[in-house]
């Protein structure tokens, strides 16, 4: 929460524009290009970062498929997962998100400039029609996020059991599979300090449907949580 505050008095002459711009682009999605929208909130999220004294620090930008088209998988850690990967990568994407989160006030509105999807883990239906969804719109060239865990860890740069069926989207889409491996993104939004602190995001080499079409969703989500958690264990005391 001092973090948060520390963003906001940071950019206190610039919250109420960004603030307005964000809403407006939020509730007027068909005005602008994704690239328009995802240049907004590129823009917010390096402000925040600045001002909440967070370092990104990155890795394998090089491993982000120049062909739109493909899906992250990352580890799971917090609410700043997501914005630490927007600072990283300079593609849009847009994300799959649990509906317990789609509704927090400034996430409610990337979400919706990113044009995400909520899913209800609890309603099966729902489920399946956001998935064939997402696997439509990979197909067209759009870029997508999933964290397979299913929801975050609770102990610190450590890596949950990655589900299968959240690789079926790819699967279908025949799309490349990007590893993303991230370090202390559980830091900004749940240490209680202002303290300077660094979020390591490490893109890994993709994953080509060629690699991976003949293995079923679990084995490619055991190989994916393998090659993050390598990652983590090699740079997390850096």
């Amino acid at each position: 929460m001092k973090r948060i505050i520390l963003m906001v008095l940071y950019n206190i002459l610039r919250v109420p524009y960004m603030w307005y711009k964000l809403c407006y682009y939020a509730n007027h999605t068909d005005k602008y290009t994704e690239e328009e929208r995802y240049e907004l909130l590129r823009y917010i999220d390096e402000r925040a970062i600045k001002g909440g004294r967070v370092e990104i620090e990155i890795h394998g930008q090089e491993n982000i498929p120049k062909e739109n088209g493909f899906m992250f998988f990352p580890n799971h850690q917090g609410l700043f997962d997501v914005l630490a990967i927007i600072h990283a990568c300079p593609t849009p994407f847009s994300v799959v998100m649990k509906k317990e989160i789609q509704n927090i006030p400034f996430l409610k509105q990337v979400f919706a400039c990113m044009k995400a999807y909520a899913l209800d883990r609890e309603d099966v239906k729902q489920a399946m029609r956001v998935m064939v969804q997402v696997t439509k719109e990979v197909k067209s060239g759009r870029n997508y996020l999933i964290f397979a865990e299913g929801t975050r860890t609770k102990n610190p740069n450590h890596v949950n059991e990655f589900k299968g069926g959240s690789f079926k989207c790819a699967m279908k889409a025949q799309c490349p599979i990007v590893p993303v491996a991230l370090i202390d993104s559980y830091k900004p939004f749940d240490v209680n300090s202002i303290e300077k602190i660094k979020v390591q995001v490490h893109f890994l080499e993709p994953i080509s449907y060629e690699e991976y079409k003949d293995m079923k969703s679990v084995e490619i989500a055991k190989e994916v949580k393998i090659r993050i958690e390598k990652i983590i264990e090699k740079n997390e005391k850096k």
